[in-house]
């Protein structure tokens, strides 16, 4: 069935679900059109979605798309993006977590038996015929090709089962890095590098870098989460999320050079405001408000996932900074505010000499109280009081150059953008009656991104897996991005977790598309993208300066 819904940017004084068009810095206005969806059905279980992350193959117009529920590879073909039709499902025989396509080879990534054990890449053709299958390292979350396609890298972030336990396993977190250079069927374990951390390597503003599993060695504990590749096809960057971490990664020789601590965000700067509790509606001990402000909080990173282009002979990194806790049996990380005690003293010094629970006090349900950290960091000196407060996620995207320096962070855009445009669903779930919910715990929770070329510039496509939507940026100018648009349809699709531009000569209408993927409402929807280009503009997006 098409659908074809209209959806295009709106400004700050715009009402929502009223088309109003926006200027982005000297663009004119982008507009993302959605022509069509896919369901996957309902899932049995709600911890393993139907539809998480998609790929797409030009030569044959398929989409693949990781059935994690069934344990396997739907198989859509996408000739007409605005009827998606299902062709074709692949058993899998496994958990899987990822898929990549890189001229008509299909690789995806499969959990072992056990999270702890080693994992698999399996290897199909565009038709679904099993090519081959190597074994990566433990619980293998994301895989990509290199732009030459020479080297299929593989994040295996190797989580704990749990800590302290007689059973606990912590496996060693690792990059697995495969040589594509033969044909695919003829690959052996010979061809497969993994490769784990140590500590010499070198370590930049380490002071950021978390390492605090219980018993953990630096191995253990660092675990790669996303990757994305230079243009040239010789670096990686891999983010560290539970880490607060980016490690840079030389591929030929399958070392990492350096990891880099990320820094923390001050949320009582004048842009980095965050809405801090669920239940701070006046006279209402249940209910939330929109209450933008600035808090004595410091912001983690913790960015999931990383793309990175180049500007003038530059290569930058884009991130969204989601944010994730350890929540394991044995060990938890996760705080209310309203549980811990606070260093009066500290505090004041920040403007906030009430840390009590009383109607002024900082650890009040009104003002941090209901606010979840971790309670990892904060205690500087080892008595119970905490001096500082460190949150889960910056609750924006950043970019920064190929050393790890940050250039740019969106600061509180994404939660003050969301609340004028979607007010009833900010902060939520994407349903009106989970309206604030998430105010307490990452806010919109930036997680999925993409970056796409259209008509000169370049653009971050940034899914809110929380709030619901995309969010797009223009960040042609990696020092000042400028906001584009931001589309939701929510309650139809919830919870975007995969994004996939698909460039204007790959796309099978002539137009470049973006394939979002839902875990929670299981579909995969797909939008048409539009620019009015300026007469002096570039009619090829293709021109690869933003070609990793």
């Amino acid at each position: 069935m098409a659908i074809e819904r209209l959806l295009v940017g709106v400004g700050l004084l715009g009402i929502v679900g009223t088309a109003v068009s926006v200027d982005a810095s000297d663009s004119k206005t982008i507009t993302l059109k959605e022509i069509g969806r896919y369901s996957a059905g309902a899932s049995t279980d709600p911890d393993e979605p139907r539809a998480e992350i998609s790929a797409f193959d030009p030569a044959s117009k398929r989409l693949f798309s990781i059935n994690l529920n069934l344990r396997q590879l739907d198989v859509l073909d996408l000739s007409a993006p605005e009827t998606p039709v299902l062709v074709q499902t692949v058993p899998l025989g496994g958990k899987p977590n990822s898929v990549a396509v890189h001229k008509g080879t299909v690789a995806v990534a499969l959990e072992g038996s056990q999270k702890t054990d080693p994992g698999t890449v399996k290897f199909f053709n565009t038709s679904g015929m099993l090519l081959n299958q190597l074994t990566v390292g433990s619980l293998p979350d994301m895989l990509t090709f290199s732009p030459n396609g020479r080297w299929l890298l593989v994040a295996n972030e190797g989580e704990p089962n749990s800590y302290n336990q007689a059973d606990s396993i912590d496996p060693e977190g690792s990059v697995s890095i495969i040589d594509m250079r033969g044909d695919v069927t003829s690959l052996t374990q010979f061809d497969v590098r993994t490769t784990t951390f140590n500590p010499g390597i070198p370590q930049e503003n380490a002071s950021s870098i978390r390492i605090f599993g219980p018993n953990a060695t630096l191995a253990k504990d660092l675990e790669p989460e996303y990757i994305t590749v230079s243009k040239d096809s010789r670096v990686a960057w891999v983010t560290l999320q539970e880490n607060n971490a980016i490690a840079t990664l030389d591929i030929r020789s399958a070392t990492f050079t350096k990891i880099v601590g990320l820094g923390f965000k001050d949320h009582l700067q004048a842009n980095n405001k965050l809405d801090a509790s669920d239940r701070d509606e006046p006279g209402s001990s249940n209910n939330g408000v929109i209450n933008i402000r600035n808090w004595p909080v410091l912001g983690m990173y913790q960015p999931d996932s990383i793309a990175a282009y180049r500007v003038k002979g530059k290569t930058y990194v884009v991130t969204a900074n989601e944010g994730d806790a350890r929540d394991y049996t044995g060990f938890s990380e996760e705080a209310r505010v309203g549980s811990l005690t606070l260093d009066a003293a500290s505090f004041a010094a920040q403007g906030f000499p009430d840390v009590t629970t009383g109607t002024d006090g900082l650890r009040n349900n009104d003002h941090l109280g209901r606010l979840t950290v971790t309670n990892t960091l904060g205690n500087t000196d080892g008595d119970p009081e905490f001096e500082k407060l460190y949150v889960f996620g910056a609750r924006s995207f950043s970019i920064r150059n190929a050393n790890g320096g940050l250039v740019y962070d969106s600061g509180d855009e994404l939660e003050q953008r969301t609340a004028t445009l979607v007010p009833t669903t900010f902060n939520s779930n994407g349903t009106v009656d989970t309206f604030d919910s998430r105010s307490d715990n990452k806010g919109p929770e930036p997680e999925g991104l993409a970056l796409g070329k259209i008509a000169g510039r370049t653009y971050a496509f940034i899914g809110l897996e929380r709030t619901g939507g995309i969010i797009v940026y223009d960040i042609s100018d990696p020092k000042s991005p400028h906001f584009a648009t931001y589309v939701n349809t929510t309650p139809t699709d919830l919870s975007p977790e995969g994004i996939l531009f698909i460039k204007r000569k790959d796309s099978p209408n002539g137009k470049p598309l973006l394939v979002v993927s839902h875990e929670v409402s299981n579909t995969v929807t797909i939008f048409e993208i539009e620019r009015e280009r300026q007469d002096h503009e570039e009619d090829d997006e293709d021109e690869e300066e933003d070609g990793e």
